[in-house]
């Protein structure tokens, strides 16, 4: 049987890391793994080159150098070359190359050229409109916007995570006509293994000052456009007498901005938490909390927000169409008005059981039936092997 040879650059690597791009190579190789007609390519950032089998793919280590934030843009491109090396080595007919966001748009032009000589095709997960996001500096946001356009113009395919990002792409570069398709991100759809009375989670909680369902909870990257300040604020505004836990990586520039904005250290019930990495843990956190905040208003379909429908009984979420595209009836929704939050915790308080209950029970069905990770690998094998529909 002919294999597809399917390359994968833009992820840090498997195993090991944990973001969305990381976790979704990861969960596609184990569901991929004993698949006949797909071999996997793996990239993985590393500070040696080297090679290694992982779910049946083969992984190979790219050496980066300490360069700074250069370091993706200069990852991406010598995951490139080293995938054009081995196709061209090991004679693979047909082979695809899969890009995970847009960060080298002023090198695809040669690299288009490179791959349709050898045969294969290039395809794009154009991920969020990172130009947007607040972290970067106006000249380098200017170049995310560029480096986009460029690989959208240079891509066989792109393949989005979100219908919004699908229906943005095929707006902002009509002229190129990009052939794109959907295919969401996933999530897990199953109970953590931790029991109520496991020891690591009981003590996490005595740690942190918590208890369960008294805490509304968020996870994410502590970033400007997730709208900490806003769930921040209108939390302090709030008349709960739950706890808000932050599972984020604080910076402390960042939190000090917010200090001076928000005052929330005067606030007992405001919790700083830390990161938390043991993915059972994790889950079980999410399953105990009273309800889940999410406030991203940039990127495609995220991964937290998906956890967080299939584990967390009530989510309470930011007002945009990605989220709204995510949850459907199965949420609550909040705006950044002044007020607007702080009425939806309080309403959300006093919230009967079988309330809470009907909203899960629509949040679990539609992470079921159409983000699962099996359902995603097999949208996946489709159009990996030209079956989907394109």
């Amino acid at each position: 049987m002919s294999r597809q040879h399917v390359f994968i650059i833009g992820s840090k690597g498997i195993p090991g890391a944990y973001g969305g791009y990381e976790t979704f190579v990861d969960k596609l190789t184990e569901y991929h793994q004993n698949l006949e007609d797909i071999q996997y390519h793996v990239a993985c950032k590393d500070k040696e080159n080297g090679e290694f089998r992982y779910h049946n793919a083969h992984c190979f280590k790219i050496k980066v150098p300490d360069i700074g934030p250069a370091q993706a843009i200069y990852y991406d491109v010598a995951a490139l070359k080293y995938c054009c090396k081995y196709i061209k080595e090991h004679k693979i007919s047909e082979p695809v190359i899969y890009i995970l966001a847009c960060r080298i748009g002023p090198f695809m032009a040669h690299f288009e050229k490179k791959v349709h000589r050898l045969g294969g095709k290039i395809y794009i997960n154009p991920d969020g409109h990172e130009w947007m996001r607040a972290k970067w500096a106006p000249p380098v946001r200017k170049y995310w916007k560029i480096s986009e356009r460029l690989m959208t113009k240079h891509a066989d395919l792109l393949i989005c995570d979100s219908k919004n990002i699908e229906k943005y792409i095929q707006r902002e570069y009509k002229k190129y006509h990009p052939k794109t398709t959907f295919i969401a991100y996933g999530a897990e759809t199953r109970k953590s293994m931790l029991k109520n009375d496991d020891q690591q989670l009981n003590e996490w909680y005595q740690n942190k000052g918590l208890k369960p369902k008294q805490y509304y909870l968020v996870v994410g990257r502590f970033v400007p456009e997730n709208n900490y300040e806003t769930m921040i604020r209108e939390f302090m505004r709030s008349k709960t007498d739950k706890k808000f836990a932050l599972i984020t990586n604080v910076s402390e520039k960042f939190l000090t901005e917010l200090e001076e904005k928000t005052g929330f250290r005067a606030d007992e019930r405001i919790c700083f938490v830390g990161t938390v990495y043991d993915s059972e843990l994790l889950m079980k956190i999410r399953e105990n909390a009273y309800g889940y905040f999410h406030g991203h208003e940039v990127g495609g379909t995220n991964p937290s927000l998906l956890e967080a429908l299939g584990s967390t009984e009530l989510n309470l979420l930011l007002n945009v169409g990605f989220n709204r595209e995510v949850a459907e009836d199965g949420a609550m929704y909040w705006s950044k008005k002044e007020g607007n939050l702080s009425t939806l915790i309080d309403k959300s308080d006093k919230m009967q059981t079988e309330e809470i209950n009907a909203l899960s029970t629509k949040a679990k069905a539609r992470i079921k039936e159409f983000y699962s990770w099996e359902y995603i690998s097999n949208e996946y094998q489709k159009v990996f092997l030209g079956k989907g529909q394109l």
